[in-house]
C-alpha cells in the first residue's frame, strides 16, 4: 500500500513554509506539516498554525520541544544570532525531530521554507550544508524556494520531485515570495522572523541576565522575562515590577513558593515579585521600586509585602526608588 506522506514540512506558520507547501503540493506531494511548540513564540502562534493548516487541508503534527529547546539556548554550539536566538542549534533539533518523523511515518524527505541568503546567519550555504549534515538528513532536505540554486536531493534524484518545478529564490527581497502568495490566495501570515522572542534586543538583555546567574532556570524564570520592568538586586535577586493590570495578572500567576509580592494599597499599584534571598535591603529596594511605579502621592509610601496575594500582612514605609537607582538596577 502506499504510504500516505512523502514528505515532513518544517512549518513555522510564516509566509515561506507556507508557499513550500503549496509548491509541493501542486506537484500532487502528499505532505505533512510539523510544527514545534517553543517557549520562545508569541501566544497565538499555535492558533494561527492550526488555521493555516486547516484551510491548507494538510495535516498537523505538533511536537513540544521546550525542554529540548532550553538545553540547546544555555549551551549552543554554533551561538547566538543577532540577539539571543540559537538559529543554527535550534534548526538542528528541529530537523532531526523531523528525520524521526520522516522514519516514523515512512516519508521519502524533509521539507523547509528556507531561501539562500535571506537570513545571514542560518541561511547562508555554509549554515543550510551544516544542519543537513547535522541533522542526519543529507541527501533528504529539500528546499523548495531555492532548490534550483542547490545540489539535486536523493526525491529529485529519483525523479518523486521535479526539480523544474522548484525555484530559485535569493536573498532578502520578498517580492517573488509576495507575488507567489497573491497566486496562492495567502494573506494573514505572520511577518519574516516575527515568531522568534529571542531577536529582541530588550529580551536579549534579559535572557543574558538569566542565563549568567540562573543557568537553571525554571519555565517560570522564562516566562518571566516576557512581562514588566526588571531589576537585577544582587547576583541570586531580582525583582520584577508589572506595568499594567495585565502584567500584574501575569507575575501572579508566575510567582512560586518563596517569592515575596509587594502592593502599595489605595492607589493604583504595580504588582512586584522578589525572586531570590530576600534580605532586608533586597525588600526595602523591591518596595521601594514598587513605590516609584505607584500612583501613590505621598512621602514616604507604605507598601505591602509577603509570599500570599493579596493577604500581604507585612508593610513598611520607604521613599520611592530615585532614578539614579532605577538605572543602576534596570536589566
Amino acid at each position: 500500500m502506499e504510504n500516505p506522506i512523502q514528505g515532513i514540512g518544517l512549518f513555522s506558520g510564516g509566509l515561506d513554509s507556507l508557499l513550500a507547501i503549496c509548491l509541493l503540493r501542486d506537484q500532487g506531494l502528499r505532505v505533512e506539516a510539523m510544527h514545534a511548540i517553543l517557549p520562545v513564540h508569541g501566544p497565538n502562534l499555535r492558533l494561527w498554525v492550526e488555521q493555516a493548516t486547516a484551510r491548507l487541508g494538510v495535516p498537523l503534527y505538533l511536537l513540544d520541544l521546550e525542554e529540548e529547546f532550553f538545553q540547546v539556548l544555555r549551551r549552543p554550539r554554533h551561538g547566538y544570532g543577532s540577539g539571543m536566538n540559537p538559529c543554527v542549534d535550534c534548526h538542528i533539533l528541529l530537523l532531526r525531530r523531523a528525520a524521526e518523523r520522516m522514519r516514523e511515518v515512512g516519508a521519502s524527505f524533509v521539507f523547509t521554507g528556507e531561501v539562500l541568503g535571506e537570513r545571514p546567519m542560518s541561511q547562508n550555504l555554509a549554515a543550510l550544508q551544516l544542519v543537513e549534515r547535522e541533522s542526519g538528513l543529507s541527501g533528504r532536505l529539500l528546499r523548495p524556494l531555492s532548490a534550483r540554486l542547490l545540489p539535486p536531493t536523493i526525491p529529485e534524484e529519483e525523479g518523486l520531485v521535479d526539480r523544474s518545478r522548484l525555484l530559485d529564490i535569493r536573498g532578502r527581497s520578498r517580492r517573488v515570495q509576495l507575488e507567489l502568495a497573491r497566486h496562492y490566495g495567502l494573506s494573514g501570515f505572520p511577518t519574516p522572523a516575527g515568531g522568534c522572542l529571542l531577536t529582541d534586543p530588550g529580551l536579549s538583555r534579559r535572557v543574558r541576565d538569566l542565563l549568567q546567574h540562573r543557568p537553571d532556570f525554571s519555565r517560570s524564570d522564562f516566562d518571566l522575562l516576557r512581562v514588566g520592568r526588571h531589576f537585577r538586586l544582587s547576583p541570586q535577586a531580582k525583582v520584577v515590577s508589572g506595568r499594567n493590570q495585565e502584567e500584574n495578572a501575569r507575575i501572579l500567576e508566575l510567582a512560586k513558593e518563596g517569592d515575596l509580592v509587594f502592593e502599595v494599597r489605595g492607589w493604583g499599584s504595580p504588582i512586584t515579585l522578589l525572586r531570590g534571598p530576600a534580605g532586608e535591603e533586597a525588600i526595602r529596594l523591591a518596595a521601594a521600586i514598587t513605590a516609584r511605579y505607584s500612583d501613590a502621592r505621598t512621602s514616604p509610601v507604605r507598601v505591602y509585602y509577603g509570599t500570599r496575594y493579596p493577604e500581604l500582612e507585612a508593610s513598611l514605609e520607604v521613599e520611592p526608588a530615585a532614578e539614579e537607582v532605577l538605572t543602576r538596577l534596570r536589566i
